[in-house]
């Protein structure tokens, strides 16, 4: 466990101690989701795949087919959800993420949009998520390990010729949004065929603490969760920002967000989107939605200009 002292020696408060603590084992340390939820559960049959990481780490998935159709869409999920969702309407997931976000967010709705609009769909957990397996000592770093199993799903669907002839398009979300955008930045060639990307809720981990802990009346401990952070997984908060990766993101990229998200800041998502290197790109706020939630859930409830931007691109 971290020292209960701040670097000056200053004894910390019982309550700050905690989440201090609380929220640099939460980021380290992988806590896994159960999948409660298939493809099945919205009538459409799926495979079953796994197939190892860049590096090894044996990742689980699902390949959702859809007949007659040459488009596959690559979905990503967020920090501690998995490729069916989470788990939020029950605890202790429920009490996660801070007031609001506690209804269960379920992608099979997701996928079944896409299927249902001419898409094959690819969903896989990322390690230490769902039932893929265990990997850098049950670490998460939200960025850096995780890019190895977005190369190495892109391996995979090379290594499928029925996969690699299809227009390949990718849907990742938070985490995974800015897994991509890292993955892009270290290995581009990797994303050569990649026609186009849509990449909502980005978040650097820095700036969710610093909200968390301005939400909690912490906002001078910054520093001292960082330096946990780093005893747990070797790298810095600030070894997440998404924005220092954007400008090696060429491919046409859509982003969204929530405005008045609790556990982020707008300037976060607003920074990365002007970062972008690529011509074409687009971003809006949801409308009417006060938590991160809804921004999770607008797809499944409009999907209409996220559907847009893929037959824009994936023709």
């Amino acid at each position: 466990m971290a020292d209960r002292t701040t670097p000056d020696s200053r004894p910390l408060d019982p309550a700050a101690e905690a989440t201090i603590e609380s929220l640099a084992n939460g980021l380290g340390y992988a806590s896994r989701s159960p999948i409660l939820r298939t493809p099945a559960d919205t009538g459409l049959d799926y495979e079953e795949i796994s197939y190892p990481s860049s590096d090894g780490v044996p990742l689980e998935g699902w390949f959702i087919p859809t007949k007659g159709s040459t488009r596959l869409v690559v979905c990503m999920h967020a920090f501690g959800f998995n490729r069916y969702g989470f788990p939020s309407h029950i605890e202790p997931w429920k009490s996660a993420f801070g007031p609001g976000n506690d209804t269960e967010i379920d992608f099979t709705l997701d996928y079944k949009v896409l299927h249902d609009n001419g898409y094959n769909v690819l969903a896989f957990d990322f390690r230490n998520c769902g039932l893929s397996g265990d990997a850098n000592g049950n670490r998460m770093s939200n960025n850096h390990f995780e890019t190895r199993d977005v190369i190495g799903t892109l391996d995979y669907i090379r290594s499928r010729p029925e996969l690699a002839s299809m227009t390949l398009g990718i849907f990742a979300r938070c985490m995974g949004a800015g897994v991509t955008f890292r993955a892009v930045h270290e290995n581009p060639d990797a994303f050569d065929n990649v026609a186009c990307l849509v990449a909502p809720l980005l978040l650097s981990p820095r700036v969710f603490v610093e909200a968390t802990l301005e939400n909690a009346g912490l906002s001078g401990h910054i520093d001292e969760v960082d330096r946990r952070f780093q005893l747990l997984t070797s790298r810095s908060l600030a070894d997440g920002n998404v924005s220092d990766w954007a400008p090696s993101v060429t491919m046409p990229t859509l982003t969204y967000g929530t405005y008045d998200d609790a556990i982020t800041r707008p300037y976060d998502l607003k920074n990365a989107y002007a970062a972008l290197g690529a011509t074409e790109k687009d971003m809006f706020w949801v409308e009417d939605a006060s938590v991160r939630w809804d921004a999770y859930k607008h797809f499944q409830r409009h999907p209409r200009r996220i559907l847009d931007w893929f037959s824009a691109y994936m023709k």
